[in-house]
């Protein structure tokens, strides 16, 4: 119970720190990507804020033996560079620079009133299901 509300309270305070910083408003992010026009830096540091806090964060956690919520950290155990990493990446820079939402900013957006988050985040859930569909599908085809 205590996991849950540790992940409640930590998922709200991102989504403040999203909603205050303007994040969730996807003309702020689009304007960042402007650079001829109404180009807006601040995307940049909000980014290298999320930067300096998650570098600290990971710098005090990984001293201690295990996670306070679980019996072991969950951490990436191939630094391989491979084709689904950088299609995925591809894929969240893409959608992220025509619609100006990222799943981060766009969970938050919901509960701001943003009709088009909630375009964003059923596309996002459909996306995810036909990934998951493809990779299923595309693992049992090699097997046999």
């Amino acid at each position: 119970m205590l996991r849950l509300f540790s992940a409640l309270v930590i998922g709200l305070i991102f989504g403040a720190g999203i909603a205050l910083s303007g994040m969730a408003n996807p003309a702020k992010v689009l304007n960042f990507f402007d650079f001829a026009g109404t180009w807006d830096p601040s995307l940049a540091f909000v980014m290298g804020g999320a930067l300096a806090v998650t570098a600290l964060g990971y710098a005090l956690v990984l001293k201690r033996p295990v996670p306070v919520f679980d019996r072991q950290f969950h951490l990436p155990t191939s630094r391989r560079i491979d084709m689904p990493l950088v299609a995925g990446s591809a894929v969240f820079g893409i959608g992220w620079g025509i619609t100006g939402f990222c799943p981060g900013g766009a969970i938050p957006a919901l509960g701001l009133g943003h009709g088009a988050a909630w375009l964003f985040v059923g596309s996002m859930i459909g996306g995810i299901a036909l990934a998951r569909l493809a990779r299923h599908s595309l693992t049992k085809r090699a097997v046999v």
